[in-house]
């Protein structure tokens, strides 16, 4: 059984209260396309969360929002919250706006396409609906208030379900380290043990507290009193912070690049003064078309397949575990990445998707990270059986989280 917060539907309520009865700025949005911002998420339904206030930005036009919902809708939300008691997931769902385009709507000034743009909601993105104006939502969405067109977006009985594929039920390790076990008891055997801080995808949860993951080693259970859980959405980019963040991947990139490079010339300078023997690619493995670096990177990381995986470790030789495996191959390539899989999920910049992967993309899945080659396949640190290993992209069906770019 899944159990949900009242914090979603008390923040449209919060968005209601703030908009209702006043004049204020609104926005509205069209279809356009771009590719997909960061892996980041910003919207979560989480256990226990009390209730929040909205903060708007004021542009200068002006129009009368009604309430969508009644005094006695928010008294009974605000009791629900003050009680502990859960709203259905259905009533958090059913009030979501979520964008079903191919690459992202705009959010407008106004309930118009002459409306100014404000930010973009991208395909399988979230806002909470506050009102609904001749065929456009007004929603609430990260940073950003204002208008979509409703004929690129869903809402009501069509978001419900609609939600529960585009959103992710993650598991957070409050503790230090946690043992995964084959069935949710103390009893049973342990199928493996997972670090403080990661992530892992939700499979199932249990009414007396347990909950299964999807780790390396197959999916198991941990007790919930160790993990926290959320559902994630990603939420809507506002235009400033679409321009901070492509200016902050830009000089991410252009500093690895230049990383890259000197390591590289170091490198060569170095072996031309005392040649060093260095493991030979297997010829079982072809590294995909990419950037030039990129490509090296892959075909760097191919030359310590076979070796083992140590829960931990960042030796490429002795054995490393998947984090560690990723963060030791670029930083052969003077690049700093840290010793975390959930960590990956933001570094560089987000490759839209799988299509559109190069070699030496990092792969992220559920407590999991990989190196792209190219052609539908993955070198990995697996796990303690296989050691580092070529995988297909899809293996054992793993849920691909995000996908990111270092150069």
């Amino acid at each position: 059984m899944n159990h949900y917060g009242v914090k979603l539907a008390a923040g449209a309520l919060a968005a209601v209260i703030t908009f209702s009865g006043l004049h204020i700025d609104v926005m509205a949005s069209d279809k356009v396309t771009s590719v997909l911002p960061s892996g980041g998420v910003n919207l979560f339904l989480v256990k226990d969360t009390s209730l929040e206030s909205l903060q708007t930005s004021q542009t200068g036009a002006e129009s009368k929002i009604e309430a969508s919902v009644t005094v006695a809708d928010i008294q009974e939300v605000m009791n629900a919250a003050s009680a502990g008691t859960q709203a259905p997931e259905e009533d958090l769902f059913r009030n979501l706006v979520i964008a079903q385009v191919n690459r992202y709507v705009n959010i407008r000034s106004l309930p118009s396409e002459q409306g100014e743009v404000l930010g973009k909601l991208y395909d399988n993105s979230v806002g909470t609906l506050i009102a609904e104006e001749n065929g456009w939502y007004l929603i609430t969405s990260g940073t950003v208030t204002g208008y979509v067109k409703a004929e690129y977006c869903v809402t009501g009985e069509s978001a419900v379900e609609l939600a529960r594929e585009v959103g992710s039920r993650m598991a957070t390790v409050n503790t230090t380290t946690l043992y995964v076990r084959t069935e949710p008891s103390i009893d049973a055997p342990r199928l493996g043990m997972v670090p403080g801080g990661e992530d892992f995808l939700v499979l199932d949860e249990t009414d007396d507290g347990w909950v299964m993951i999807n780790m390396e080693e197959g999916d198991g259970w941990v007790s919930g009193d160790f993990v926290d859980i959320r559902t994630e959405f990603v939420e809507a980019e506002s235009k400033e912070e679409e321009e901070a963040r492509l200016a902050k991947e830009a000089e991410a990139r252009r500093k690895a690049q230049e990383a890259a490079r000197a390591s590289q010339a170091a490198q060569a300078a170095q072996q031309q003064q005392a040649p060093v023997q260095t493991p030979t690619q297997s010829t079982n493995y072809t590294v995909g078309e990419g950037s030039e670096l990129g490509v090296a990177v892959a075909e760097y990381a191919l030359q310590f397949v076979g070796n083992p995986y140590v829960y931990g470790g960042t030796s490429l030789t002795n054995g490393a575990d998947c984090s560690g495996f990723v963060m030791s191959v670029y930083a052969n390539f003077g690049v700093s990445l840290p010793h975390s899989s959930k960590s990956d999920r933001s570094q560089g910049y987000a490759v839209d998707s799988l299509e559109n992967a190069q070699p030496g993309d990092l792969i992220c899945y559920s407590g999991h990270v990989a190196l792209y080659i190219g052609n539908g396949q993955i070198v990995h640190a697996s796990n303690s059986r296989t050691g580092i290993i070529v995988s297909n992209v899809n293996y054992s069906n793993k849920k691909i989280l995000a996908i990111r770019r270092i150069f």
